[in-house]
């Protein structure tokens, strides 16, 4: 994912005239204001999302706010010095269906995308127990442009509000996402996120 910061005086929207995530090679973009304002816009390539996770991570982490402004709604946000956390809710999420497989091995199997229509997050226990997951994500849009997203949260917030428990989720090529659901129906979320600039 990219993050845009809007100079000062800019306004959010003016920034969609500038390439978007295709041309940075992400899936996703979360564009936030200025510093301090905390307000959050996101781009798929091609669609505006009133909300999406992993963006949402990354810009908590790189403005360090404690709160985020989406179209969907309040996302507070805290680092614990490892992950940075954001809280959200389940039925922001809008347009993605979990299925799940009977073994780690079905879920690596999958080419990508599998057949069908509409986002998909294929899952399977990789320990129950321990509430570790494998998983990954299709969105199998009709333009094909993004064959495999790398990181979902906002698809791990959905899964753990179906399971109603922690997870530890393993996803892509190896993304780490952690989740908690909350006693309000809220998601808690959680990412390592890493400063990679892009190329010019």
């Amino acid at each position: 994912m990219g993050v845009l910061v809007p100079a000062a005086g800019t306004s959010p929207p003016h920034t969609w005239r500038t390439p978007g995530p295709a041309h940075l090679g992400t899936g996703s973009r979360g564009s936030a204001a200025p510093p301090g304002r905390g307000a959050a816009h996101i781009r798929t390539p091609g669609t505006r999302m009133s909300f999406a996770g992993h963006p949402l991570v990354g810009a908590a982490w790189l403005l360090d706010v404690e709160e985020l402004q989406p179209p969907a709604g309040s996302v507070w946000a805290r680092d614990d010095g490892e992950f940075t956390w954001i809280t959200a809710r389940p039925e922001w999420v809008e347009g993605k269906r979990t299925e799940q497989y009977a073994s780690v091995a079905e879920v690596e199997a999958l080419p990508a995308p599998p057949p069908g229509e509409g986002w998909l997050y294929a899952w399977a226990w990789e320990d129950e127990a321990a509430g570790r997951v494998r998983a990954r994500g299709f969105p199998r849009r009709p333009d094909g442009i993004i064959a495999e997203d790398e990181a979902t949260g906002s698809a791990a917030i959905l899964l753990t509000a179906q399971l109603n428990r922690a997870l530890n989720i393993t996803q892509g090529a190896g993304s780490q996402i952690l989740t908690a659901p909350g006693p309000d129906g809220t998601v808690e979320i959680g990412g390592r996120v890493r400063f990679a600039p892009h190329p010019a």
